[in-house]
């Protein structure tokens, strides 16, 4: 069996098995997701996988694919059982994204895009972060720690090694491990 294509199907189980607890957890109580969080990494992954698709990332995207409509599915489900606690900042944050958002779909530069696409999945990021620090019992710790070794894992299934194809899925892992790791402390520290 190709190595990539390997890489690609165990990310796509790993990604569809991150879903899973987070799920569990909402319908449990225990999670609250945050809508203007899911509802901009939803936007974001399914641009970022057209994006990889069209750049012959390949196998490589399939996980960030099946992410974008778990983001989804979560968003749909932060209506009814997502955080209440949204602030001024997170506001900010969300008007920041579809900001740059707007900026993005004007731009013909498929490298600085996929930059821009960082930068606004860091800030749609941020209502999260800010939520798992004040409140980190609402996270689902293994939800992010499955996402960001799909997204570690999707690096090695790319057929196709360029900035646009490893960048989003590379800052996607780096964030999924930071807030994990902060949550993890918090948690100890609570």
């Amino acid at each position: 069996m190709d190595p990539k294509l390997f890489f690609g199907i165990v990310s796509v189980f790993i990604a569809i098995a991150s879903i899973i607890p987070y799920v569990r957890d909402i319908f449990r109580g225990q999670t609250k997701p945050h809508v203007y969080s899911w509802l901009i990494w939803t936007i974001l992954q399914i641009i970022g996988a057209a994006a990889q698709f069209q750049d012959g990332a390949g196998y490589g995207a399939w996980a960030l694919a099946i992410a974008a409509l778990g983001s989804f599915l979560i968003f749909i489900f932060s209506f009814k059982y997502g955080t209440k606690n949204i602030t001024r900042f997170d506001l900010a944050c969300l008007i920041a994204s579809c900001i740059t958002l707007i900026v993005y779909f004007g731009m013909n530069n498929p490298l600085y895009a996929v930059l821009l696409v960082v930068i606004i999945d860091l800030l749609g990021f941020l209502p999260t972060f800010r939520k798992g620090w004040e409140e980190p019992s609402t996270e689902t710790t293994s939800t992010y720690a499955l996402s960001g070794f799909a997204n570690f894992l999707g690096l090695f299934a790319l057929q196709n090694y360029t900035l646009i194809t490893t960048m989003y899925i590379g800052s996607l892992f780096l964030t999924n491990a930071s807030f994990v790791t902060m949550i993890i402390l918090r948690k100890k520290n609570f």
